[in-house]
């Protein structure tokens, strides 16, 4: 019989692993090479305004915190990995903005409730194992009439098709984790904010990716630098031949995505009021 403590030790264990994934490669140069962009869109669509009290949950380097404090909120970032806090804090002293970083878990914020006038989260909750839990902290430090903006990488985008690509050289997750992708799916979001919210928007966009004019490009900055993917090789790094079937299979992906010198990386956007 599992016990309330054996259940509290698997989640810590599980949010370890997240947090050591994250830490690998070098997730600045993706968020700052190749999606530096979303960001400032999710900032946009959620109309942060100066003097607004901003959290940016699963924050990363700060993609999305960055520009909210540059238009003058006054942003708090938290990220389960501290290696990615690190950069992020470098980044705002070197654009000479303030942001109070801090670690902490999407599901289990540290954080009061209804503190914030706009809760953001760029392609950062969406890896949050738990989703109705997530979901559950972003309305909760939400204001009443305060917004909620959640940017996502789509289940059948090419981020989607790159976590499907990757699934069979990974362990299976443990029960009850949810693929990240899912949150780039609208119904799927709309149940897990339910009718705490409303005024939902949903709106699917793509990403003008040109950093990669090959699949073998892609494959390899990523295998380099993309946190779960440097976990996968790791993960088959004793088998050549598991190696190899990764190595064809991402550059095949990479390959079918190019058009021309680009490519096309689907989002979905929502946007939602907190009643």
């Amino acid at each position: 019989m599992t016990t309330v403590t054996d259940a509290a030790e698997a989640d810590r264990a599980l949010k370890l692993r997240h947090r050591a994934t994250w830490a690998l490669g070098d997730y600045a140069a993706v968020a700052d090479e190749v999606i530096p962009s979303l960001g400032p869109v999710l900032v946009e669509a959620a109309g942060v305004r100066r003097g607004d009290r901003v959290l940016d949950v699963a924050a990363g380097t700060g993609n999305a915190a960055l520009p909210a404090a540059e238009a003058g909120a006054a942003v708090t970032a938290v990220d389960l990995t501290p290696e990615l806090l690190e950069t992020g804090r470098q980044a705002a002293s070197a654009r000479g903005v303030e942001v109070d970083w801090r670690q902490g878990d999407a599901e289990a914020l540290d954080l009061p409730d209804a503190s914030f006038d706009v809760v953001l989260s760029c392609v950062g909750v969406m890896f949050a194992p738990h989703h109705q839990r997530a979901a559950d902290e972003l309305v909760r430090v939400t204001r009443p009439g305060g917004t909620i903006a959640v940017l996502s990488w789509t289940p059948t985008g090419f981020i989607g098709r790159l976590f499907a690509t990757m699934r069979s050289y990974v362990p299976a997750p443990p029960a009850g984790v949810q693929p990240p992708p899912l949150w780039g799916d609208e119904d799927h979001v709309r149940e897990l904010l339910g009718d705490r919210v409303d005024d939902v928007r949903a709106v699917r966009r793509s990403l003008v990716v040109d950093r990669f004019g090959s699949g073998a490009a892609f494959r390899d900055f990523f295998r380099a630098r993309y946190g779960p993917t440097v976990a996968a090789y790791r993960g088959v790094a004793d088998d050549p031949d598991r190696t190899a079937a990764l190595d064809r299979d991402l550059e095949a992906l990479g390959d079918a995505a190019v058009d021309g010198d680009a490519m096309g990386w689907e989002y979905l956007l929502v946007t939602a009021r907190r009643r």
